[in-house]
């Protein structure tokens, strides 16, 4: 067994077949195919079940996943260690984000830890809600991550560091029902529709607490695309609820954005591994925390 094959193997789970993963490795797939056959014979027992073009992880299979991502952790880890001791940082740092903290403040924080360290590529994994990020993180997909929630997580499994608080918002057309103004007291949602997310997030907890209260509001269209709430307000689909870090994007986009009465908050926070983390993933850590203080 050597690290290549337990990189070609994760290529397989992750891309969900050997020829996405060859793609993906710039490999030929009946390379890929042999290296995967030795390293079945090696451990003595089939990590996969063939079925056509498809293929589905045996139990052997699935027990591999958690050791092998350490394995090929461990290994970036030395080598970027011993390139930060001569001075050059490089190397990758994966982060996994739900989607309204990555419009902010998580592009603020790449920013300024790619301006300090311009070798380091960052790479974003798209995670819907705060499991998700705590998943990968967990099983060593990425490194770091950063989620919101209606309140911070519960889980033995990772640290969370608590980074802020972001309020939701309220989000309607130009000539929509609502104007520039106040906060508009919740009441006054009753009759319109809205684009909600889905289950799982704050934003959809807030409309189902809403809904629950007795105001009448109905959920026109459920998405789990966050990119679609704004141009689906801006077409006067429903009004939408977002977090406060669409709104400078929404404002420009021309939609109003206004406070609720009563106000409810997301609480932000970055998610690591538990043990050694990368230099990399340390820095980028200690740099997001310092700057929000």
């Amino acid at each position: 067994m050597d690290v290549r094959q337990l990189e070609y193997f994760l290529a397989v789970v992750d891309h969900g077949g050997f020829n996405r993963a060859a793609s993906a490795l710039y490999i030929a797939q009946p390379s890929l195919s042999q290296a995967i056959r030795l390293l079945e014979k090696d451990l003595g027992s089939p990590l996969f079940h063939r079925i056509g073009r498809r293929v589905v992880l045996t139990e052997a299979g699935k027990s591999l996943i958690g050791p092998a991502r350490q394995a090929v952790r461990s290994l970036e880890v030395a080598r970027e260690s011993v390139t930060t001791a001569l001075g050059r940082r490089t190397g990758r740092l994966t982060i996994a984000s739900m989607p309204s903290p990555a419009v902010e403040p998580l592009s603020s924080m790449i920013h300024g830890f790619t301006r300090e360290h311009p070798g380091v590529q960052v790479i974003l994994r798209e995670a819907p809600v705060p499991q998700a990020v705590i998943d990968l993180t967990r099983n060593g997909v990425t490194e770091l991550g950063l989620l919101s929630a209606w309140s911070p997580p519960a889980t033995a499994d990772v640290d969370l560091h608590p980074v802020e608080e972001q309020r939701l918002v309220l989000v309607s057309a130009p000539e929509g029902p609502f104007a520039p103004g106040p906060a508009v007291p919740r009441e006054r949602l009753a009759g319109q529709r809205v684009i909600a997310g889905e289950r799982g997030t704050a934003m959809r907890r807030l409309v189902d607490e809403i809904q629950a209260s007795g105001i009448d509001l109905s959920i026109a269209v459920e998405t789990e695309h966050r990119a679609a709430i704004l141009p689906l307000v801006l077409k006067g689909v429903g009004v939408g609820i977002l977090a406060e870090a669409w709104r400078p994007l929404a404002l420009r986009a021309g939609a109003v954005v206004l406070d609720l009465d009563p106000p409810a908050s997301l609480h932000l926070s970055l998610v690591s591994r538990k043990g050694w983390l990368s230099p990399t993933a340390r820095d980028f850590l200690t740099m997001a925390l310092r700057a929000h203080q």
